[in-house]
């Protein structure tokens, strides 16, 4: 975690939270920019069906680090599944009157007291957030300012490292761990 020093530098501070909003983030930093506004048949009311968009780049495109089989059931079974239940959970709901993902899913946090339909929001968020994460040929070591900061806030990339996995590892299930910017703590 960042440092008191790194605390009152004007600098962004960078820290670790898992499902997107452990930690002391607020404010989830990606927003789902491919919702679809649908008019119910019955009632007047407008709900809220989320789509699932697909990755940003064509489905082979991570090899070798990511098979385009092991992408395609990832994205094509597991995050459709947590998109389409949340969909089911939604109708008729006050978080299915034309919310946005992210507001459905601070919504349904409810403080900690979750709702029925935060885990499935919330996965859908972490996979759409997951995919528009990587690149082809990305990753490796950063440089710059972010590097500096995780420098600064974490003493070196490679202690980043170890604590980003651990992160991940302690998270239910099989972990979300990002790497969070902001701009004061």
């Amino acid at each position: 975690m960042a440092s008191a020093a790194a605390a009152a530098s004007s600098a962004p501070t960078i820290w670790l939270t898992g499902q997107g909003l452990g930690g002391r983030s607020t404010r989830l930093p990606f927003h789902w920019r491919n919702k679809k506004m649908e008019q119910r048949k019955t009632g007047g009311r407008i709900s809220a069906k989320f789509d699932l968009k697909p990755p940003p780049y064509p489905l082979n495109a991570l090899e070798p680090h990511m098979s385009k089989d092991t992408l395609e059931f990832h994205w094509g079974k597991h995050h459709r599944a947590y998109v389409d239940n949340l969909n089911k959970q939604i109708v008729g709901t006050e978080l299915g009157d034309g919310k946005s993902l992210e507001d459905v899913v601070i919504a349904s946090y409810n403080k900690g007291d979750l709702l029925p339909a935060f885990n499935n929001a919330a996965q859908a968020w972490n996979h759409d957030f997951f995919w528009e994460s990587m690149k082809p040929g990305g990753g490796g070591k950063p440089s710059g300012e972010l590097l500096g900061l995780i420098e600064r806030d974490f003493g070196s990339f490679e202690k980043f490292l170890e604590e980003f996995k651990a992160a991940a590892a302690t998270q239910f299930g099989s972990g979300w761990a990002w790497l969070v910017s902001a701009p004061y703590y």
